[in-house]
């Protein structure tokens, strides 16, 4: 994969979401959907029991997962312990987003890939080793 680019321009970052690693995710929704109110506003795959649903209160969006999809995707373990979730911030162009943020110090987790058929992702590691997740989507729906 070519190099990319590190242009010395801040990456526009939005739209924060906070996704949580579960072991059961039906439990996870009835807690945060059936028992909060949480709306649900995506979910993958369709169809039988999800390994990632996003839900939405007010202006907090909430995505849960299971740890198995962590490592699947991303190669990264959610284990029995800590990192147990991780901030996403959604960006327009992962690669050039993950090349500027790690150029200046941030660590790798897991380097751009695509997932989940629509989208794009790279992971860096804050301070204290919690993942963080940029990403896009790729079907621009």
């Amino acid at each position: 994969m070519p190099k990319t680019p590190v242009s010395d321009v801040r990456p526009v970052f939005k739209d924060p979401q906070v996704n949580l690693y579960v072991r059961e995710i039906d439990q996870s929704l009835r807690f945060y959907r059936d028992l909060l109110g949480f709306v649900e506003t995506f979910r993958t795959p369709k169809q039988g029991l999800p390994v990632h649903v996003e839900l939405q209160l007010g202006p907090l969006k909430l995505g849960v997962a299971t740890v198995d999809v962590l490592k699947r995707d991303h190669g990264i373990s959610g284990g029995g312990g800590p990192p147990r979730g991780e901030v996403v911030l959604w960006v327009d162009d992962v690669d050039r987003a993950y090349a500027w943020l790690t150029s200046r110090g941030a660590s790798s987790l897991s380097a751009p890939h695509d997932f989940a058929g629509a989208l794009r992702s790279a992971f860096v590691a804050d301070p204290d080793g919690n993942p963080v997740q940029i990403v896009t989507r790729t079907d621009h729906h």
